[in-house]
């Protein structure tokens, strides 16, 4: 029985933030029908290693309510452009493929939690 439990718990921890691309950013974000968290961040980036646990955390805390991913901008350069990001990490809310919020700077869990459940409430 314990054997079941880890195995259980461990399934989820694995559940990851989706991994967004140039070329699948329309499907996952855009055409979306719940809330989509958006963190655009680099390997070289230290404030980004502070946000990507918190955003993988986010992934689960809110699978199946909102989708949650993360765009490499040194791999993903067009939408990085397009969405004018100049400093990371940047996180954005996209609602109806539309930006309705916006981060940038490392930030504390529960300010990104609010503001994915502010638009889930809209």
């Amino acid at each position: 029985m314990d054997g079941l439990i880890f195995e259980m718990q461990l399934k989820k921890i694995i559940i990851m933030a989706l991994q967004i691309t140039d070329a699948n950013f329309e499907e996952l974000v855009l055409k979306s029908d719940k809330p989509v968290l958006v963190d655009f961040w680099a390997e070289w980036c230290g404030p980004c290693r502070v946000v990507g646990p918190i955003v993988e955390e986010l992934s689960n805390d809110f699978e199946g309510k909102a989708v949650v991913g993360k765009v490499d901008v040194d791999s993903n350069p067009e939408i990085s452009l397009k969405y004018g990001i100049r400093n990371i990490p940047t996180l954005l809310i996209f609602l109806n493929g539309e930006v309705v919020d916006k981060q940038v700077g490392a930030v504390p869990k529960n300010i990104l939690a609010g503001k994915l459940n502010a638009q889930m409430a809209s």
